[in-house]
């Protein structure tokens, strides 16, 4: 179990012990999520399980949102602002190998690929903790100047192809209104940070991310007489090519970062055949949007001029996925010190940018927004051996889930009542 101070600027003795008393409740719930994933816009035993406890605490449930979304109003004993704090519910399309005694043994299939489901990217540890806090505020409802929303949010991985899906979809189903919110926390448990420790950054902390699709068209001819067709997969190798130098010799990378990465390349059904056709797959990271612009344009007038280079032809859709991570400035430095009372001063780090991305953004464009890092590595682990996120053998260190509870408490009560 994590140690922690006392929750500073309050009515200590009942929040305390009740922060205490609800861990093994949410290890509980985190086991039982963990075993029973649901992959976006699939949530729905998850979703009644959120629901029906959310009930229980006496709040007012919505359920439906944005498909599987649940959101609970709890209104506190005197008037004020009103606050959301928000937690992903959604697993991957990952084969566990994690030997737990709750590992997830489900299996589907995702894209005509069979695979595994997993929550790979700790989201039932943000479910817990959510429902956590929700228990203990909805008990202590006398310390609180205001209302607190508590969102728990489907397809933060991305909804399936088709759909809409996340914070996009929960927006525009009016979650930031009725009542209007003022502003928003979230959280992530991180793999690779220590147990009892939080990290943040003011400002853009998570990039923004573009997904992009390349379609060549060549002309099919057999293998032996390449000059008879034209090669897409030819092209595809240059157009893969000049893209990454809009990385290196375009963009002014001293001001931010930017990373261009192929993920899925498709071409061809056997050796001795030039194929007519190839598509690429691939995602664009930016932390600034002029440089995403610039890239953007560059990106739409290469690709086609490579393809015709080879006598192929080529389009090219850029898609938008998150947006920057953008921590309001005002209301970190706000917050901060609530951060530092959570964990201790010396246990909250600020880092870089980093060019991961989370639909948390979309909620930060319409409200002011705090997002941090969590720490679940457990601390004899070195850094360089723990797992990364979306992965199989994903792992999280349950003893770092308490610190989640309180920080969001501290956060809640401390933004509220002053």
């Amino acid at each position: 179990m994590i140690l922690f101070t006392s929750l500073v600027g309050f009515s200590q003795h009942g929040l305390d012990a009740d922060i205490t008393n609800i861990e093994s409740k949410i290890i509980e719930w985190r086991r039982d999520f963990h075993e029973n994933p649901e992959l976006s816009n699939r949530e729905f035993k998850t979703a009644e399980k959120i629901a029906k406890h959310l009930r229980s605490l006496g709040l007012e449930v919505q359920t439906g949102v944005a498909h599987t979304g649940v959101v609970g109003v709890l209104k506190g004993d005197h008037p004020g602002k009103v606050l959301a704090l928000r937690a992903d519910i959604d697993a991957l399309p990952v084969t566990e190998r994690v030997d737990l005694p709750f590992k997830s043994n489900l299996k589907t299939t995702f894209n005509g690929v069979e695979t595994g489901v997993m929550h790979a990217c700790g989201h039932d540890t943000h479910t817990s903790i959510l429902m956590g806090v929700a228990e203990i505020l909805s008990k202590n409802k006398d310390k609180i100047n205001g209302s607190i929303k508590f969102i728990f949010q489907p397809a933060e991985e991305g909804a399936p192809e088709g759909e809409e899906g996340g914070a996009k979809l929960m927006i525009k189903e009016g979650v930031l209104e009725n009542p209007k919110v003022d502003a928003i926390f979230g959280l992530h448990i991180g793999a690779g940070r220590n147990v009892g420790t939080i990290a943040y950054r003011s400002g853009g902390m998570m990039a923004a991310a573009q997904r992009f699709e390349i379609n060549i068209t060549g002309k099919q001819s057999h293998g032996s007489t390449p000059w008879t067709g034209i090669d897409p997969i030819m092209a595809s190798v240059k157009i893969i090519d000049g893209l990454q130098t809009l990385v290196s010799r375009e963009m002014p990378l001293t001001r931010q970062a930017v990373v261009l990465s192929i993920g899925k390349i498709t071409s061809g059904v056997r050796n001795n055949i030039i194929p007519e056709s190839a598509q690429i797959i691939g995602t664009l990271r930016t932390l600034d949007y002029d440089m995403q612009a610039q890239i953007n344009k560059r990106m739409k007038e290469m690709v086609p001029a490579i393809a015709a280079a080879y006598r192929a032809k080529a389009t090219i859709d850029i898609a938008e996925g998150a947006a920057i991570t953008y921590n309001h400035i005002d209301l970190t430095a706000q917050m901060v010190p609530s951060l530092e009372k959570s964990a201790g001063k010396d246990k909250v780090f600020v880092i870089d940018a980093i060019t991961g991305a989370e639909d948390f953004s979309f909620y930060q464009l319409e409200v002011p927004g705090l997002f941090f890092f969590l720490g679940g590595k457990p601390i004899d682990t070195p850094v360089a051996e723990a797992a990364p996120h979306h992965t199989p053998d994903f792992y999280i260190d349950e003893s770092g889930m308490l610190l989640g509870v309180k920080t969001f408490i501290q956060l809640s009560l401390d933004y509220l009542n002053n």
